[in-house]
Protein backbone atom coordinates (compact mmCIF):
# COMPACT_ATOMS: atom_id res chain seq x y z
CA UNK A 1 0.00 0.00 0.00
CA UNK A 2 0.84 3.33 -0.70
CA UNK A 3 2.13 5.22 2.52
CA UNK A 4 3.18 8.58 1.17
CA UNK A 5 4.05 10.48 -2.24
CA UNK A 6 6.50 12.81 -2.59
CA UNK A 7 6.98 14.98 -5.39
CA UNK A 8 9.37 18.31 -5.66
CA UNK A 9 9.96 20.59 -9.40
CA UNK A 10 7.61 18.72 -11.14
CA UNK A 11 6.18 20.83 -13.88
CA UNK A 12 3.88 23.37 -11.67
CA UNK A 13 4.58 21.38 -8.59
CA UNK A 14 7.11 22.90 -6.29
CA UNK A 15 7.12 20.83 -3.02
CA UNK A 16 4.51 18.54 -2.60
CA UNK A 17 3.79 15.43 0.17
CA UNK A 18 0.76 13.51 0.12
CA UNK A 19 0.13 11.06 2.93
CA UNK A 20 -2.36 8.46 2.25
CA UNK A 21 -4.40 5.59 3.59
CA UNK A 22 -6.49 2.47 2.90
CA UNK A 23 -9.45 2.69 1.11
CA UNK A 24 -11.27 5.32 -1.56
CA UNK A 25 -9.19 8.39 -2.25
CA UNK A 26 -10.52 10.94 -4.29
CA UNK A 27 -8.92 14.10 -5.96
CA UNK A 28 -11.13 17.05 -6.79
CA UNK A 29 -9.74 20.53 -7.91
CA UNK A 30 -10.26 22.74 -10.97
CA UNK A 31 -9.16 21.95 -14.39
CA UNK A 32 -5.43 22.50 -14.71
CA UNK A 33 -4.86 22.71 -11.21
CA UNK A 34 -2.05 19.85 -11.45
CA UNK A 35 -4.34 16.59 -10.45
CA UNK A 36 -2.80 14.55 -13.73
CA UNK A 37 0.16 15.70 -13.16
CA UNK A 38 0.13 14.40 -9.80
CA UNK A 39 -0.75 10.85 -11.65
CA UNK A 40 1.99 11.53 -14.31
CA UNK A 41 4.61 12.27 -11.76
CA UNK A 42 3.69 8.48 -9.96
CA UNK A 43 3.77 7.13 -13.45
CA UNK A 44 7.52 7.83 -13.50
CA UNK A 45 7.82 5.15 -10.40
CA UNK A 46 6.30 2.68 -13.01
CA UNK A 47 8.27 2.83 -15.25
CA UNK A 48 7.39 5.81 -17.44
CA UNK A 49 10.19 7.56 -19.70
CA UNK A 50 11.37 10.46 -18.37
CA UNK A 51 11.55 13.57 -20.26
CA UNK A 52 13.81 16.75 -18.89
CA UNK A 53 10.53 18.81 -19.94
CA UNK A 54 9.14 17.97 -16.87
CA UNK A 55 11.45 19.50 -14.72
CA UNK A 56 10.12 22.90 -13.21
CA UNK A 57 11.64 26.10 -14.33
CA UNK A 58 14.72 27.39 -12.97
CA UNK A 59 15.16 23.78 -11.11
CA UNK A 60 17.93 21.39 -12.05
CA UNK A 61 16.05 18.31 -11.56
CA UNK A 62 12.51 16.70 -10.82
CA UNK A 63 12.08 14.30 -7.57
CA UNK A 64 9.82 11.73 -7.41
CA UNK A 65 9.52 9.56 -4.43
CA UNK A 66 6.93 6.99 -3.01
CA UNK A 67 6.82 4.71 0.44
CA UNK A 68 4.97 1.89 0.49
CA UNK A 69 4.23 -0.82 3.19
CA UNK A 70 5.22 -3.95 1.38
CA UNK A 71 4.97 -6.28 4.78
CA UNK A 72 1.48 -8.07 3.32
CA UNK A 73 3.51 -8.72 -0.23
CA UNK A 74 5.75 -11.70 -0.09
CA UNK A 75 6.02 -11.72 -4.08
CA UNK A 76 7.47 -8.25 -3.63
CA UNK A 77 9.59 -8.67 -0.56
CA UNK A 78 11.21 -11.74 -2.76
CA UNK A 79 11.96 -9.86 -5.63
CA UNK A 80 13.63 -6.76 -3.35
CA UNK A 81 15.56 -9.24 -1.60
CA UNK A 82 16.86 -10.76 -4.85
CA UNK A 83 18.31 -7.23 -5.75
CA UNK A 84 19.91 -7.24 -2.51
CA UNK A 85 18.13 -4.28 -0.93
CA UNK A 86 17.34 -3.95 2.67
CA UNK A 87 13.84 -3.45 4.03
CA UNK A 88 13.05 -2.21 7.67
CA UNK A 89 9.85 -2.29 9.27
CA UNK A 90 8.48 -3.34 6.11
CA UNK A 91 8.70 -0.21 3.82
CA UNK A 92 9.83 0.40 0.59
CA UNK A 93 11.17 3.53 -0.85
CA UNK A 94 11.34 3.94 -4.83
CA UNK A 95 12.80 7.21 -5.69
CA UNK A 96 13.25 8.55 -9.12
CA UNK A 97 15.30 11.87 -10.38
CA UNK A 98 14.95 13.34 -14.10
CA UNK A 99 17.86 16.08 -14.46
CA UNK A 100 17.26 18.99 -16.72
CA UNK A 101 20.72 18.46 -18.42
CA UNK A 102 22.82 14.99 -17.53
CA UNK A 103 21.88 12.04 -16.10
CA UNK A 104 18.71 10.13 -14.26
CA UNK A 105 19.10 8.36 -11.21
CA UNK A 106 17.32 5.99 -9.46
CA UNK A 107 17.04 4.14 -5.70
CA UNK A 108 15.41 1.38 -3.84
CA UNK A 109 15.39 2.43 -0.39
CA UNK A 110 18.39 4.25 -0.95
CA UNK A 111 20.56 1.84 -3.08
CA UNK A 112 21.38 2.55 -6.42
CA UNK A 113 19.49 1.19 -9.24
CA UNK A 114 17.99 1.40 -12.86
CA UNK A 115 14.93 3.07 -13.78
CA UNK A 116 13.72 -0.25 -14.79
CA UNK A 117 13.97 -2.05 -11.72
CA UNK A 118 12.30 0.72 -10.05
CA UNK A 119 9.60 0.39 -12.52
CA UNK A 120 9.18 -3.11 -12.12
CA UNK A 121 8.47 -3.02 -8.78
CA UNK A 122 6.43 -0.05 -9.21
CA UNK A 123 4.17 -2.03 -11.72
CA UNK A 124 3.51 -4.81 -8.90
CA UNK A 125 2.36 -2.21 -6.69
CA UNK A 126 0.47 0.29 -8.27
CA UNK A 127 -1.86 -0.42 -11.33
CA UNK A 128 -2.89 3.36 -13.34
CA UNK A 129 -5.73 3.95 -15.45
CA UNK A 130 -4.79 7.49 -17.02
CA UNK A 131 -7.50 9.31 -18.84
CA UNK A 132 -7.12 7.53 -21.57
CA UNK A 133 -6.04 4.31 -20.24
CA UNK A 134 -9.16 2.43 -20.84
CA UNK A 135 -8.33 2.32 -24.72
CA UNK A 136 -6.31 -0.55 -24.07
CA UNK A 137 -8.96 -2.41 -23.31
CA UNK A 138 -10.01 -2.87 -26.88
CA UNK A 139 -6.68 -4.36 -27.38
CA UNK A 140 -7.19 -8.40 -27.48
CA UNK A 141 -3.81 -9.01 -25.62
CA UNK A 142 -5.76 -6.76 -22.71
CA UNK A 143 -8.61 -9.06 -23.05
CA UNK A 144 -7.00 -12.01 -22.70
CA UNK A 145 -4.86 -11.32 -19.62
CA UNK A 146 -7.90 -10.34 -17.79
CA UNK A 147 -9.43 -13.06 -18.83
CA UNK A 148 -6.42 -15.14 -17.04
CA UNK A 149 -6.35 -13.13 -13.99
CA UNK A 150 -9.89 -13.67 -13.31
CA UNK A 151 -9.32 -17.35 -14.48
CA UNK A 152 -6.49 -17.83 -12.03
CA UNK A 153 -4.77 -18.88 -15.81
CA UNK A 154 -1.88 -16.53 -15.21
CA UNK A 155 0.66 -19.03 -14.50
CA UNK A 156 -0.42 -21.65 -16.76
CA UNK A 157 -0.34 -18.34 -19.18
CA UNK A 158 3.38 -17.93 -18.76
CA UNK A 159 4.24 -21.38 -19.07
CA UNK A 160 2.79 -21.61 -22.00
CA UNK A 161 4.86 -18.52 -23.38
CA UNK A 162 8.04 -20.20 -22.52
CA UNK A 163 7.00 -23.51 -23.75
CA UNK A 164 6.06 -21.37 -27.15
CA UNK A 165 9.52 -19.69 -27.07
CA UNK A 166 11.40 -22.93 -26.17
CA UNK A 167 10.06 -24.51 -29.12
CA UNK A 168 10.51 -21.72 -31.28
CA UNK A 169 14.13 -21.98 -30.95
CA UNK A 170 14.66 -25.51 -31.34
CA UNK A 171 12.35 -25.34 -34.47
CA UNK A 172 14.58 -22.65 -36.04
CA UNK A 173 17.57 -24.94 -35.16
CA UNK A 174 16.02 -27.79 -36.69
CA UNK A 175 14.87 -25.44 -40.07
CA UNK A 176 18.42 -23.88 -39.87
CA UNK A 177 20.28 -27.51 -39.86
CA UNK A 178 17.80 -28.37 -43.00
CA UNK A 179 17.92 -25.50 -44.88
CA UNK A 180 21.66 -26.55 -45.15
CA UNK A 181 21.50 -30.08 -45.73
CA UNK A 182 22.16 -29.53 -49.18
CA UNK A 183 25.13 -27.23 -48.37
CA UNK A 184 26.52 -29.76 -45.93
CA UNK A 185 25.97 -32.64 -48.22
CA UNK A 186 27.94 -31.24 -50.75
CA UNK A 187 30.74 -30.05 -48.40
CA UNK A 188 30.62 -33.42 -47.61
CA UNK A 189 31.60 -35.17 -50.29
CA UNK A 190 33.91 -32.23 -51.07
CA UNK A 191 35.30 -33.07 -47.45
CA UNK A 192 35.43 -36.69 -48.55
CA UNK A 193 37.34 -36.38 -51.58
CA UNK A 194 40.06 -34.64 -50.41
CA UNK A 195 40.50 -36.43 -47.10
CA UNK A 196 40.64 -39.49 -49.34
CA UNK A 197 43.22 -38.09 -51.43
CA UNK A 198 45.53 -36.91 -48.06
CA UNK A 199 45.11 -40.39 -47.13
CA UNK A 200 45.81 -42.50 -50.21
CA UNK A 201 49.48 -40.12 -49.74
CA UNK A 202 50.28 -41.61 -47.06
CA UNK A 203 52.42 -38.53 -45.97
CA UNK A 204 54.87 -38.85 -43.12
CA UNK A 205 56.08 -35.85 -41.53
CA UNK A 206 59.76 -34.55 -43.12
CA UNK A 207 59.09 -36.87 -46.08
CA UNK A 208 59.85 -34.37 -48.66
CA UNK A 209 63.15 -33.87 -46.71
CA UNK A 210 64.20 -36.99 -46.65
CA UNK A 211 63.38 -37.37 -50.30
CA UNK A 212 65.09 -34.38 -51.65
CA UNK A 213 68.38 -36.02 -49.85
CA UNK A 214 67.98 -39.39 -51.32
CA UNK A 215 67.31 -37.81 -54.45
CA UNK A 216 70.66 -35.76 -54.12
CA UNK A 217 72.47 -39.04 -53.58
CA UNK A 218 70.89 -41.24 -56.17
CA UNK A 219 71.74 -38.02 -59.03
CA UNK A 220 75.66 -37.60 -58.28
CA UNK A 221 75.84 -41.34 -57.21
CA UNK A 222 78.77 -41.80 -59.78
CA UNK A 223 80.61 -38.76 -58.68
CA UNK A 224 79.99 -39.98 -55.27
CA UNK A 225 81.69 -43.41 -55.38
CA UNK A 226 84.56 -41.81 -57.11
CA UNK A 227 85.55 -39.22 -54.95
CA UNK A 228 84.78 -41.81 -52.16
CA UNK A 229 87.04 -44.64 -53.21
CA UNK A 230 89.91 -42.05 -54.10
CA UNK A 231 89.95 -40.73 -50.87
CA UNK A 232 89.68 -44.27 -49.26
CA UNK A 233 92.52 -45.30 -51.26
CA UNK A 234 94.67 -41.99 -50.48
CA UNK A 235 93.83 -42.18 -47.10
CA UNK A 236 93.54 -45.65 -45.97
CA UNK A 237 94.35 -48.58 -48.99
CA UNK A 238 96.76 -47.65 -52.09
CA UNK A 239 100.48 -47.69 -51.97
CA UNK A 240 102.01 -45.08 -49.62
CA UNK A 241 98.38 -44.31 -48.25
CA UNK A 242 98.63 -40.97 -45.96
CA UNK A 243 97.85 -43.72 -42.86
CA UNK A 244 101.14 -45.48 -43.91
CA UNK A 245 103.14 -42.92 -44.35
CA UNK A 246 101.83 -41.62 -40.78
CA UNK A 247 102.67 -45.13 -39.19
CA UNK A 248 106.39 -44.48 -40.10
CA UNK A 249 106.24 -40.73 -38.65
CA UNK A 250 105.16 -42.21 -35.37
CA UNK A 251 107.30 -44.93 -35.12
CA UNK A 252 110.50 -42.32 -35.11
CA UNK A 253 108.62 -39.99 -32.63
CA UNK A 254 107.88 -42.56 -30.46
CA UNK A 255 111.98 -43.18 -30.60
CA UNK A 256 112.92 -40.07 -29.90
CA UNK A 257 110.27 -39.52 -26.95
CA UNK A 258 112.18 -42.30 -25.24
CA UNK A 259 115.06 -39.54 -25.08
CA UNK A 260 113.07 -36.54 -24.61
CA UNK A 261 110.25 -36.91 -22.60
CA UNK A 262 109.31 -33.67 -23.55
CA UNK A 263 107.61 -34.86 -27.19
CA UNK A 264 105.17 -36.87 -25.17
CA UNK A 265 102.37 -34.73 -26.44
CA UNK A 266 103.21 -34.30 -29.86
CA UNK A 267 103.77 -37.77 -30.07
CA UNK A 268 99.55 -38.68 -28.37
CA UNK A 269 98.65 -36.25 -31.09
CA UNK A 270 100.09 -38.15 -33.65
CA UNK A 271 98.93 -40.97 -32.88
CA UNK A 272 95.37 -39.13 -32.36
CA UNK A 273 95.48 -38.44 -36.01
CA UNK A 274 96.36 -41.34 -37.29
CA UNK A 275 93.66 -42.99 -35.94
CA UNK A 276 91.58 -40.60 -36.70
CA UNK A 277 92.76 -40.83 -40.67
CA UNK A 278 92.36 -44.07 -40.56
CA UNK A 279 88.73 -44.51 -39.47
CA UNK A 280 87.99 -41.90 -41.97
CA UNK A 281 89.23 -44.16 -44.47
CA UNK A 282 87.84 -47.47 -43.59
CA UNK A 283 84.46 -45.31 -43.40
CA UNK A 284 84.90 -43.89 -47.00
CA UNK A 285 85.68 -47.19 -48.05
CA UNK A 286 82.24 -48.32 -46.77
CA UNK A 287 80.11 -45.66 -47.98
CA UNK A 288 81.59 -46.39 -51.33
CA UNK A 289 80.06 -50.18 -51.30
CA UNK A 290 76.76 -48.46 -49.99
CA UNK A 291 76.54 -46.09 -52.82
CA UNK A 292 74.07 -48.16 -55.66
CA UNK A 293 73.05 -46.40 -58.79
CA UNK A 294 69.18 -46.87 -58.97
CA UNK A 295 68.11 -44.66 -61.92
CA UNK A 296 64.51 -46.61 -61.09
CA UNK A 297 64.90 -45.66 -57.77
CA UNK A 298 65.41 -41.51 -58.73
CA UNK A 299 62.49 -41.86 -60.91
CA UNK A 300 60.10 -43.54 -58.10
CA UNK A 301 61.32 -40.09 -55.83
CA UNK A 302 60.63 -37.35 -58.41
CA UNK A 303 57.46 -39.19 -58.91
CA UNK A 304 56.84 -39.15 -55.24
CA UNK A 305 57.93 -35.56 -55.34
CA UNK A 306 55.66 -34.47 -56.92
CA UNK A 307 52.74 -35.00 -55.64
CA UNK A 308 54.08 -33.81 -52.87
CA UNK A 309 54.34 -30.62 -54.28
CA UNK A 310 50.95 -30.82 -56.12
CA UNK A 311 49.65 -31.24 -52.17
CA UNK A 312 51.52 -28.18 -50.63
CA UNK A 313 50.16 -26.22 -53.40
CA UNK A 314 46.66 -27.16 -52.44
CA UNK A 315 46.70 -27.51 -48.78
CA UNK A 316 49.52 -25.68 -47.14
CA UNK A 317 53.42 -24.50 -48.31
CA UNK A 318 54.52 -27.29 -46.63
CA UNK A 319 54.34 -31.07 -45.40
CA UNK A 320 53.65 -29.90 -41.87
CA UNK A 321 51.05 -27.67 -42.71
CA UNK A 322 49.58 -30.25 -44.76
CA UNK A 323 49.59 -32.83 -42.29
CA UNK A 324 47.48 -29.92 -40.41
CA UNK A 325 45.44 -29.92 -42.82
CA UNK A 326 44.43 -33.36 -42.98
CA UNK A 327 43.99 -33.29 -39.16
CA UNK A 328 41.73 -30.60 -39.35
CA UNK A 329 39.58 -32.29 -42.62
CA UNK A 330 39.07 -35.02 -40.90
CA UNK A 331 38.05 -33.28 -37.12
CA UNK A 332 35.05 -31.43 -39.97
CA UNK A 333 33.99 -34.23 -41.68
CA UNK A 334 33.38 -36.08 -38.13
CA UNK A 335 31.14 -32.82 -37.38
CA UNK A 336 29.45 -32.62 -40.62
CA UNK A 337 28.92 -36.36 -40.75
CA UNK A 338 27.45 -36.55 -36.88
CA UNK A 339 24.67 -33.67 -37.49
CA UNK A 340 22.88 -36.10 -39.16
CA UNK A 341 22.27 -37.44 -36.00
CA UNK A 342 22.04 -33.99 -34.81
CA UNK A 343 19.34 -33.59 -36.90
CA UNK A 344 17.41 -36.95 -35.66
CA UNK A 345 17.87 -35.60 -32.08
CA UNK A 346 16.39 -32.22 -33.09
CA UNK A 347 13.44 -33.74 -34.62
CA UNK A 348 12.39 -35.75 -31.57
CA UNK A 349 13.53 -32.59 -29.09
CA UNK A 350 10.70 -30.76 -31.48
CA UNK A 351 7.82 -33.39 -31.12
CA UNK A 352 8.31 -33.43 -27.70
CA UNK A 353 8.41 -29.73 -27.02
CA UNK A 354 5.46 -29.51 -29.24
CA UNK A 355 3.39 -32.57 -27.29
CA UNK A 356 4.34 -30.31 -24.16
CA UNK A 357 3.23 -27.56 -25.35
CA UNK A 358 -0.07 -28.85 -26.45
CA UNK A 359 -0.71 -30.39 -23.18
CA UNK A 360 0.26 -26.93 -21.61
CA UNK A 361 -2.11 -25.06 -23.75
CA UNK A 362 -5.20 -27.76 -23.95
CA UNK A 363 -5.06 -27.16 -20.06
CA UNK A 364 -5.16 -23.16 -20.80
CA UNK A 365 -8.06 -22.99 -22.91
CA UNK A 366 -9.68 -25.39 -20.23
CA UNK A 367 -9.33 -22.91 -17.63
CA UNK A 368 -10.06 -19.77 -19.93
CA UNK A 369 -13.27 -21.26 -21.52
CA UNK A 370 -14.41 -22.21 -17.10
CA UNK A 371 -13.40 -18.16 -16.68
CA UNK A 372 -14.96 -17.00 -19.70
CA UNK A 373 -18.86 -18.57 -18.23
CA UNK A 374 -18.18 -17.03 -14.67
CA UNK A 375 -16.61 -14.17 -16.19
CA UNK A 376 -19.54 -13.62 -18.61
CA UNK A 377 -22.21 -13.88 -15.55
CA UNK A 378 -20.33 -11.72 -13.66
CA UNK A 379 -20.14 -8.87 -15.59
CA UNK A 380 -23.86 -8.90 -16.57
CA UNK A 381 -24.65 -9.10 -13.10
CA UNK A 382 -22.43 -5.67 -12.71
CA UNK A 383 -23.09 -3.97 -15.84
CA UNK A 384 -27.13 -2.47 -15.09
CA UNK A 385 -25.09 -1.55 -11.93
CA UNK A 386 -23.45 0.73 -13.73
CA UNK A 387 -26.36 2.45 -15.82
CA UNK A 388 -25.82 -0.34 -18.75
CA UNK A 389 -29.38 -2.18 -17.91
CA UNK A 390 -29.85 -3.69 -21.11
CA UNK A 391 -25.89 -4.99 -21.45
CA UNK A 392 -24.79 -8.56 -22.28
CA UNK A 393 -21.26 -9.30 -22.36
CA UNK A 394 -19.80 -12.03 -23.76
CA UNK A 395 -16.05 -13.92 -24.29
CA UNK A 396 -15.35 -15.48 -27.57
CA UNK A 397 -12.99 -17.72 -27.76
CA UNK A 398 -11.61 -18.43 -31.29
CA UNK A 399 -9.69 -21.40 -31.94
CA UNK A 400 -6.68 -20.63 -33.65
CA UNK A 401 -5.18 -23.29 -36.97
CA UNK A 402 -1.96 -23.58 -34.79
CA UNK A 403 -1.08 -22.71 -31.44
CA UNK A 404 0.72 -19.55 -30.40
CA UNK A 405 3.16 -17.99 -28.02
CA UNK A 406 -0.59 -16.47 -26.04
CA UNK A 407 -2.39 -20.12 -26.38
CA UNK A 408 -4.83 -22.19 -28.62
CA UNK A 409 -7.26 -19.27 -29.33
CA UNK A 410 -8.05 -15.59 -28.96
CA UNK A 411 -9.85 -14.21 -26.53
CA UNK A 412 -12.60 -10.95 -27.71
CA UNK A 413 -15.29 -9.15 -25.07
CA UNK A 414 -18.54 -8.62 -26.88
CA UNK A 415 -20.48 -6.27 -25.57
CA UNK A 416 -24.64 -5.07 -26.42
CA UNK A 417 -25.22 -1.80 -24.49
CA UNK A 418 -28.60 -1.98 -25.98
CA UNK A 419 -31.16 -4.54 -25.61
CA UNK A 420 -31.91 -7.03 -28.32
CA UNK A 421 -29.08 -6.17 -30.45
CA UNK A 422 -26.51 -8.83 -30.74
CA UNK A 423 -22.76 -8.54 -28.90
CA UNK A 424 -20.20 -6.89 -30.81
CA UNK A 425 -16.38 -6.29 -30.41
CA UNK A 426 -16.28 -3.40 -27.79
CA UNK A 427 -14.37 -1.13 -30.16
CA UNK A 428 -17.26 -0.75 -32.15
CA UNK A 429 -20.04 -0.22 -30.12
CA UNK A 430 -18.76 0.90 -26.95
CA UNK A 431 -18.39 4.89 -26.22
CA UNK A 432 -15.83 6.22 -24.15
CA UNK A 433 -18.34 6.57 -20.99
CA UNK A 434 -19.58 2.73 -21.38
CA UNK A 435 -15.83 1.72 -22.22
CA UNK A 436 -14.87 3.36 -18.99
CA UNK A 437 -17.91 1.61 -17.58
CA UNK A 438 -17.03 -1.63 -18.84
CA UNK A 439 -13.44 -1.44 -17.33
CA UNK A 440 -14.45 -0.60 -14.00
CA UNK A 441 -17.07 -3.52 -13.90
CA UNK A 442 -13.91 -5.79 -14.77
CA UNK A 443 -11.59 -4.41 -12.40
CA UNK A 444 -14.69 -4.84 -9.75
CA UNK A 445 -14.82 -8.13 -10.21
CA UNK A 446 -11.21 -8.50 -10.46
CA UNK A 447 -10.62 -6.74 -7.70
CA UNK A 448 -10.75 -9.99 -5.17
CA UNK A 449 -8.06 -11.57 -7.12
CA UNK A 450 -5.86 -8.77 -8.36
CA UNK A 451 -2.58 -8.34 -6.33
CA UNK A 452 -1.62 -4.96 -7.48
CA UNK A 453 -2.82 -3.01 -3.99
CA UNK A 454 -3.34 0.23 -5.51
CA UNK A 455 -5.03 1.41 -8.06
CA UNK A 456 -5.18 4.83 -9.62
CA UNK A 457 -8.00 5.91 -12.09
CA UNK A 458 -7.40 9.66 -13.99
CA UNK A 459 -10.91 10.98 -14.47
CA UNK A 460 -12.93 7.68 -15.44
CA UNK A 461 -16.06 9.20 -14.85
CA UNK A 462 -15.62 11.01 -18.18
CA UNK A 463 -18.35 11.04 -19.90
CA UNK A 464 -20.73 10.31 -17.58
CA UNK A 465 -22.94 12.00 -14.89
CA UNK A 466 -26.43 12.08 -12.83
CA UNK A 467 -27.59 8.72 -11.71
CA UNK A 468 -24.85 6.86 -13.53
CA UNK A 469 -22.21 8.99 -11.84
CA UNK A 470 -23.22 7.45 -8.71
CA UNK A 471 -23.43 4.08 -9.75
CA UNK A 472 -19.76 4.51 -10.88
CA UNK A 473 -19.01 6.27 -7.57
CA UNK A 474 -20.46 3.22 -5.19
CA UNK A 475 -18.45 0.66 -7.37
CA UNK A 476 -15.51 2.35 -7.07
CA UNK A 477 -16.07 1.92 -3.59
CA UNK A 478 -16.61 -1.98 -3.39
CA UNK A 479 -13.14 -2.19 -5.37
CA UNK A 480 -11.86 -0.20 -2.21
CA UNK A 481 -12.73 -2.91 -0.15
CA UNK A 482 -9.86 -4.56 -1.14
CA UNK A 483 -7.61 -2.18 -2.59
CA UNK A 484 -6.32 1.06 -1.71
CA UNK A 485 -7.83 3.24 -4.64
CA UNK A 486 -6.94 6.87 -5.96
CA UNK A 487 -9.61 8.45 -8.44
CA UNK A 488 -8.62 12.08 -9.69
CA UNK A 489 -12.44 13.23 -10.48
CA UNK A 490 -14.87 15.87 -11.56
CA UNK A 491 -18.04 14.28 -10.49
CA UNK A 492 -19.52 15.10 -6.93
CA UNK A 493 -20.82 11.81 -6.58
CA UNK A 494 -17.57 9.93 -6.33
CA UNK A 495 -15.89 12.41 -4.18
CA UNK A 496 -18.75 12.34 -1.98
CA UNK A 497 -17.98 8.43 -1.59
CA UNK A 498 -14.41 8.61 -0.53
CA UNK A 499 -13.14 8.08 2.93
CA UNK A 500 -10.26 10.87 2.08
CA UNK A 501 -11.28 13.62 0.01
CA UNK A 502 -7.74 15.61 -1.26
CA UNK A 503 -8.16 19.25 -3.08
CA UNK A 504 -5.37 19.72 -5.66
CA UNK A 505 -5.22 23.98 -6.08
CA UNK A 506 -2.79 26.01 -8.26
CA UNK A 507 -1.46 29.25 -7.20
CA UNK A 508 1.37 31.74 -8.44
CA UNK A 509 4.18 32.34 -5.86
CA UNK A 510 6.45 34.87 -6.95
CA UNK A 511 5.16 35.12 -10.59
CA UNK A 512 5.85 31.02 -10.41
CA UNK A 513 3.02 28.53 -10.95
CA UNK A 514 3.13 26.19 -8.05
CA UNK A 515 0.54 23.50 -7.00
CA UNK A 516 -0.48 22.12 -3.52
CA UNK A 517 -2.63 19.47 -2.45
CA UNK A 518 -4.67 19.28 1.25
CA UNK A 519 -7.00 16.92 2.65
CA UNK A 520 -10.39 18.54 3.26
CA UNK A 521 -12.72 17.86 6.22
CA UNK A 522 -15.68 19.53 7.03
CA UNK A 523 -16.76 22.55 5.88
CA UNK A 524 -14.14 23.02 3.32
CA UNK A 525 -15.26 19.97 1.44
CA UNK A 526 -18.89 20.72 1.49
CA UNK A 527 -17.65 24.13 0.08
CA UNK A 528 -15.50 21.66 -3.06
CA UNK A 529 -18.15 19.56 -2.91
CA UNK A 530 -20.77 22.61 -3.82
CA UNK A 531 -17.88 23.77 -6.65
CA UNK A 532 -18.31 20.92 -8.10
CA UNK A 533 -22.14 20.24 -8.04
CA UNK A 534 -21.73 23.39 -10.76
CA UNK A 535 -23.61 25.98 -8.99
CA UNK A 536 -22.92 28.88 -6.55
CA UNK A 537 -20.42 27.72 -4.31
CA UNK A 538 -20.65 29.54 -1.64
CA UNK A 539 -24.96 29.53 -1.90
CA UNK A 540 -27.18 27.66 1.13
CA UNK A 541 -28.47 25.33 -1.39
CA UNK A 542 -25.45 23.84 -2.91
CA UNK A 543 -24.28 23.92 0.37
CA UNK A 544 -27.03 21.92 1.69
CA UNK A 545 -27.15 19.35 -1.54
CA UNK A 546 -23.27 19.00 -1.05
CA UNK A 547 -23.89 17.65 2.70
CA UNK A 548 -26.89 15.91 1.42
CA UNK A 549 -24.34 14.12 -0.89
CA UNK A 550 -21.70 13.33 1.83
CA UNK A 551 -24.40 12.10 4.66
CA UNK A 552 -25.70 9.63 2.02
CA UNK A 553 -21.95 8.74 0.98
Amino acid sequence: MLIELRIRDYAVIDDLTLEVGPGLSALSGETGAGKSIIVGALSLLLGERASSDVVRAGADRALVEAVFDVSMHDGVKARIGELGVETEDGLLILRREVAAAGRNRAWINGSATTAGIVGELGRSLVDLHGQHEHQTLLRQETQRSILDAFAGAEGEAAAVAQAFDSLSSVEKRLSDLQDRRREIASRVDFLRFQLGELTDADLGPDEDVLLEEESRRLEHSEELLGEATRIHTTLYAGEGALTERLSEVERALARLKAWDASLEAPYEALKEAYHALAQVGRDLGDYAESVSHDPGRLTEIHERLDLLHTLMRKYGPSLSEVLESRERLAAELDELEGGEWDEGQLTAEVERQRGHLTELAARLTALRKEGAHELESAAEGLLPDLGLPGATFQVALETLPEIRSHGAENVEFLVSVNAGFAPTPLARVASGGELSRVMLALKAILARVDQVPTLVFDEIDAGIGGQVASLVAQKLKDVARYHQVFVVTHLPQIACRAGTHLFVKKSDESGLAATSINALTGEVRVQEIARMLGGDADSKRSQDHARELLEAG
